[in-house]
């Protein structure tokens, strides 16, 4: 008897934990989907995770009395962050727009980056030191780690500064992304 109620305490454990991660982690990319304005996905997300985490918050409450029932659910939580996180790395959903200021001025890169398949607009600015080049580079989320990479086989001492643009028309990008 003791055997079972061990066995039904630890599944019930395991249990608690894998819902709570799956809450979790739907619940993150559901965010994501939201942000990105995928309406539809994020209310098909949406339905999936509001099951789950009935079911899962159904259980910890009914078993209240029992508190490693609610640390499952609070590490299940965390763990799905986590999870989440490297979900939405994975997607990589969107674009960025990276700002890149070079050391010294050096006309072939933009030209470099453009022979990649960037984008890139280019001027010269001037810093405390004197002429640099400055480069505004727009690029899907999944190239993102490899620009970084080419810019700094480029210039290994290059200002790099990125951020999510919310819109973006005409240029470069709206005709690739129509093909």
């Amino acid at each position: 008897m003791l055997s079972f109620l061990m066995n039904h305490a630890i599944s019930m454990i395991l249990i608690i934990l894998v819902i709570n991660v799956a809450y979790v982690t739907l619940f993150t990319v559901r965010m994501i989907f939201t942000l990105k304005g995928q309406r539809y996905l994020a209310a098909t997300v949406s339905m999936i995770e509001v099951l789950v985490y009935v079911v899962g918050l159904s259980l910890v409450l009914d078993n209240l009395n029992q508190i490693e029932n609610l640390l499952a659910y609070a590490i299940g939580y965390g763990t799905g962050v986590i999870v989440g996180m490297k979900v939405e790395e994975k997607l990589a959903l969107g674009y960025i727009t990276v700002n890149v200021i070079t050391k010294e001025y050096e006309p072939d890169i933009p030209n470099a980056l453009r022979d990649k398949g960037y984008g890139v607009t280019n001027w010269v600015a001037y810093g405390r030191e004197g002429e640099r080049l400055m480069m505004e580079i727009l690029t899907s989320r999944k190239s993102e780690s490899d620009l970084y990479t080419t810019i700094k086989k480029l210039d290994p001492k290059a200002f790099i500064i990125s951020h999510e643009p919310k819109a973006f028309f005409g240029g470069f990008w709206v005709k690739g992304i129509r093909r």
